[in-house]
């Protein structure tokens, strides 16, 4: 009997896991994790560009509809839903031409202008894009 006793102990100490093991298994997940939310992110990035410039034909058809309407561009992207108090130019809006617009895939506004800057004899409209600042690289607008 003194022989199977010795060998039920070594049996139990040999089924558990070493410090080392347990370490080794979580930098390995530590690891794969890492290299998984570097593809997420990037993937969300995309979506989120693909998303605001899907906006701008939706846009761009609203602002022309307005524009044969009244023989000129809005003067901001709120007369496209928003009903004008002047009663001439009421009478010549056929609006709302669109529901009104929500915040970029960043949360912040969509930016307008009547006098394009970037579209000479036209209006611009843009997203400042994923760094929220606008007149950088990263501008997504009716000029791409």
């Amino acid at each position: 009997m003194t022989g199977s006793r010795v060998t039920n102990r070594r049996a139990r100490r040999a089924t558990g896991f070493t410090l080392i093991e347990v370490l080794l298994v979580l930098i390995i997940l530590v690891i794969i994790g890492s290299l998984a939310v570097n593809v997420f992110t990037g993937t969300q990035d995309k979506a989120s560009i693909n998303a605001a410039k899907s906006n701008i034909p939706l846009v761009r058809t609203a602002i022309d509809m307005y524009r044969l309407d009244m023989n000129k561009y809005p003067t901001k992207l709120a007369d496209l839903w928003e009903q004008p108090s002047d009663t001439s130019a009421s009478d010549k809006w056929a609006g709302p031409y669109m529901e009104e617009l929500k915040a970029d895939p960043w949360g912040n506004e969509y930016q307008y202008t009547a006098e394009g800057k970037k579209n000479a004899n036209k209006y611009d409209f843009w997203s400042n894009g994923p760094d929220g600042q606008s007149g950088s690289e990263d501008d997504i607008g009716n000029w791409e």
